[in-house]
C-alpha cells in the first residue's frame, strides 16, 4: 500500500465505485476486455470439466467464456450490482458475491483461477494472490490480467497526461496501491513466487479501444470507471474543461475507419501450483 494508505477506506471507495458504475462499465468496457479473456483461459488451461473460480467476475466475461469450454465455473464479486448485471447477461451461470481478500471456498477447490482486470483494484493485491493459491488443486493454474503501462495503454495515457498537465494529482482520494503496479512483469514474478506459485509467465496481449469518437474516450474515463474517475471529479470546473479539451484533441489521431481506435494492451501474468 502507499504511505499512509488504510484498506479498509480503499475497499470501501472501490466497492462504492462499482456499486454506482456497473451498467455504464458493461456498455464502454466489454469490447475491451473481452479480448484478452481467451488467453487467460488458455494460459491456465482451462478446458472442458475444468472447475474454474473467476474472480471479480464483474458483468461476468471470464466465468462465460469459461463456462463455453464447458468448464465448471463459479463467479464471484465483492458487488451486488456488478453481480446483478452479470445475471441479467448469464442467468445459467453460478455466480456469487465475495471478496477476493477472503475467498469463501476450502482449499484446493479450483483447477484455475483467473482474474480478469481485477487485481489493480484490491486493498491488498498480496492477499488476493495468496487467496487465489490456497483455494487451487495442486498442478492448478492461476492467471491474472491488467493494464499495461500508460505509454502503451493509450487511452488511459491519454487521460493521465492531460490530467498533469491541466488538472491537480494531488486531490485527496483514499490511497491504493499503484494502479500500474502489475504493469511491470518483474512485479508480478515477484508476487506471484511470493505466494509459493511457479513457473511464471508473463505476456503482453495485444488490444484496441475502440469508441465512437474522441469526445467519448474522456466521457468514459469520466463516468464509467472509479479511481481515474475520482481525479477527475475532483477538478475544478476549469481544470476539468481543459483536461477535456485536450484529450479530445490528442485522441483525434487515433481516428480509423470512423471511429476511435486506442492501442490498449493487457498484461497477463500465469503460474502454476506445484
Amino acid at each position: 500500500m502507499n504511505a499512509g494508505s488504510n484498506p479498509v477506506d480503499f475497499h470501501a471507495f472501490e466497492h462504492a465505485g462499482w456499486e454506482a458504475v456497473h451498467d455504464r462499465y458493461d456498455g464502454s468496457f466489454a469490447g475491451l476486455t473481452s479480448q484478452s479473456i481467451e488467453p487467460l483461459l488458455d494460459a491456465t488451461g482451462v478446458r472442458e470439466g475444468s472447475r474454474v473460480l473467476d474472480v471479480a467476475t464483474g458483468p461476468g466475461y471470464a466465468a462465460a467464456a469459461a463456462a463455453a469450454r464447458g468448464a465448471d465455473v463459479v463467479g464471484l464479486d465483492f458487488s451486488a450490482a456488478m453481480l446483478a448485471t452479470a445475471r441479467r447477461q448469464h442467468p445459467a451461470l453460478d455466480l456469487r458475491e465475495g471478496d477476493a481478500e477472503n475467498l469463501p471456498f476450502a482449499d484446493g477447490t479450483f483447477d484455475a483461477v483467473v482474474m480478469s482486470v481485477g487485481l489493480l483494484h484490491m486493498p491488498r493485491p498480496e492477499r488476493a494472490v495468496a487467496e487465489a493459491f490456497r483455494v487451487m488443486r495442486t498442478h492448478g493454474r492461476f492467471g491474472f490480467t491488467v493494464w499495461a503501462p500508460p505509454d502503451q495503454a493509450v487511452g488511459l495515457g491519454i487521460v493521465l497526461d492531460a490530467l498533469r498537465r491541466s488538472g491537480d494529482l494531488s486531490v485527496p482520494l483514499p490511497p491504493g496501491p499503484p494502479f500500474f503496479r502489475f504493469s511491470d512483469a518483474a512485479e508480478c514474478e515477484r508476487v506471484l513466487t511470493a505466494a509459493g506459485f511457479e513457473s511464471v509467465l508473463v505476456t503482453l496481449v495485444p488490444q484496441v479501444w475502440r469508441l465512437r469518437s474522441p469526445e467519448a474516450l474522456f466521457e468514459v474515463v469520466l463516468n464509467s470507471t472509479v479511481r481515474m474517475a475520482a481525479l477527475l471529479k475532483a477538478q475544478s470546473a476549469q481544470a476539468l474543461d481543459a483536461i477535456r479539451d485536450e484529450v479530445r484533441q490528442t485522441a483525434t489521431q487515433y481516428i480509423a475507419g470512423g471511429c476511435l481506435e486506442l492501442p490498449m494492451p493487457a498484461v497477463l501474468a500465469s503460474a502454476s501450483k506445484s
